[in-house]
């Protein structure tokens, strides 16, 4: 069937979750499918069983698709650092650091990266289903894009353009694309669709014919608002939502400054008996609080550093006056201890950054960047994840390990009270999650892996019904 490339009129219009659809619309079909992202910009990231990684969007269509996660369906990431800087990783592997002014010069480089990592998807089947980034209306960018229109053309590969209503202005937004583009970008859109639409569809129904009538290309479909989107794991912080669940136990997290794989706490925010809250900056932790999570981090120390900023290093001893809990997850883990050692500048300036001396232990950074994933044991009970992380964690605490995979992992303070571990994903696991919710008193009701295929197989069904399955798959060349 060859290839079919998604493209949005901007980010976050539901592209992720409309290439995961139709992965596994695909895969129900018996066609043999794969997803592919270019370049992907997300700190929410996945590791792959040959030790790579890509972006966590790309992991969850590949499930979608019924395949393990590989290097060559996000073979370049972009994993922001501060606002200016990003870890560029490509074929699974960091290869350097780029600021955004420089990183353009990198592209050229970056494409055969692309290009050959596209090829093995080819080559092995039926249909590739290809994700855009951002815009192809970005046209500042257009000169050396290998994300969007500069990729379609040099491989050849046809075009959807989605817009989302439910942000306003779909009509100028997919005119609008056709109105900056150069036109032979605009001959590789083969068709558009609606997402995310509220209410009667009948009363776009002269929006769609006014949109194709202005811009030639075929009304492919209009999808309404799919609720449960939101039990999928997200790939943006801005799709985290901030209070899940009314259950007893009530878990808050802060959102660092570059949260990572914070999809770490989707099995929580879904149990019953659960009230995640998701602690904006500007807001202090709430006091009722039975447990703060600290989550992953891009940067363990500007995060130190901004959580300080927000107060939070306050709230966190108060939380612990009034007998709370607190567990660190890999950064957070790290920030948990009494000392970051950075002589190198891995993690920013070179220097050393107090912790927040909950745990006794230092973490030293170094170039090393551990990549793999795991299997062991923790509470008694089988764990799987992943760690994804640089630096090393030592000191007294680590006599008490948070689990054996099989060496031990983490750390655990003398009274119990706070925890740390770089294992993520360790909550995806059914029976661990059950005993560590049992220690504080709360029964889990909840199968994890089960929810999250439930989901994906009626995604599936929502757009067979409101798209045009038949002639969207036709297209791919």
């Amino acid at each position: 069937m060859g290839a079919l490339m998604i493209q949005g009129t901007g980010s976050n219009v539901g592209k992720s979750l409309l290439v995961a659809g139709l992965c596994r619309a695909a895969r129900r079909r018996g066609i043999t499918v794969a997803p592919f992202k270019p370049q992907n910009m997300s700190n929410n990231a996945a590791v792959t069983p040959d030790g790579g990684e890509i972006g966590r969007a790309q992991a969850l269509q590949a499930r979608a698709a019924g395949l393990a996660p590989s290097v060559h369906m996000n073979p370049v990431l972009l994993k922001p650092e501060t606002d200016r800087a990003a870890q560029v990783v490509v074929q699974g592997r960091a290869v350097t650091r780029a600021a955004a002014a420089d990183y353009g010069a990198l592209k050229a480089r970056l494409m055969g990266a692309v290009q050959d990592s596209f090829a093995r998807l080819r080559a092995a089947h039926e249909l590739v289903l290809v994700e855009g980034a951002g815009s192809p209306a970005e046209v500042n960018l257009r000169a050396r894009d290998i994300a969007n229109m500069g990729f379609a053309r040099a491989a050849s590969v046809p075009v959807v353009l989605a817009g989302d209503i439910d942000r306003g202005g779909v009509i100028a937004q997919i005119v609008g694309t056709q109105a900056v583009i150069d036109p032979e970008d605009a001959a590789m859109i083969r068709g558009f669709l609606i997402n995310r639409f509220r209410g009667d569809p009948a009363l776009f129904d002269a929006g769609r014919a006014f949109i194709a009538g202005r811009t030639g290309w075929p009304d492919l479909g209009l999808v309404p608002w799919f609720p449960d989107a939101a039990l999928l794991p997200a790939e943006d912080a801005v799709d985290l939502r901030r209070v899940s669940g009314t259950g007893g136990l009530h878990i808050a997290c802060p959102m660092l400054s570059r949260i990572a794989n914070f999809d770490d706490l989707d099995p929580l925010a879904a149990e019953p008996g659960v009230r995640l809250t998701m602690v904006p900056p500007g807001q202090a932790l709430p006091g009722n609080a039975d447990l703060v999570i600290l989550p992953g981090t891009k940067s363990t120390r500007g995060d130190l550093a901004f959580l300080r900023e927000q107060g939070w290093d306050i709230d966190l001893c108060a939380h612990m006056r009034r007998g709370g809990r607190v567990l660190g997850i890999c950064g957070g883990y790290q920030m948990l201890g009494r000392r970051v050692h950075d002589p190198e500048g891995h993690d920013g300036s070179p220097g050393s950054t107090p912790g927040l001396g909950l745990l006794d232990v230092e973490t030293r950074m170094s170039s090393e960047k551990r990549l793999t994933r795991i299997e062991g044991t923790a509470l008694g009970q089988p764990v799987e994840g992943y760690e994804i992380h640089m630096g090393r964690t030592e000191g007294p605490d680590c006599a008490r390990p948070f689990a054996h995979i099989p060496e031990s992992d983490g750390a655990v303070s003398p009274d119990g009270r706070v925890a740390g571990t770089y294992l993520h994903g360790l909550f995806s696991g059914d029976a661990f999650r059950a005993a560590w919710l049992a220690g504080f008193g709360t029964a889990s009701a909840l199968d994890y892996g089960a929810g999250v295929e439930d989901v994906l197989d009626r995604l599936a069904a929502h757009l067979e019904v409101h798209l045009d399955i038949d002639a969207l798959f036709a297209l791919a060349r």
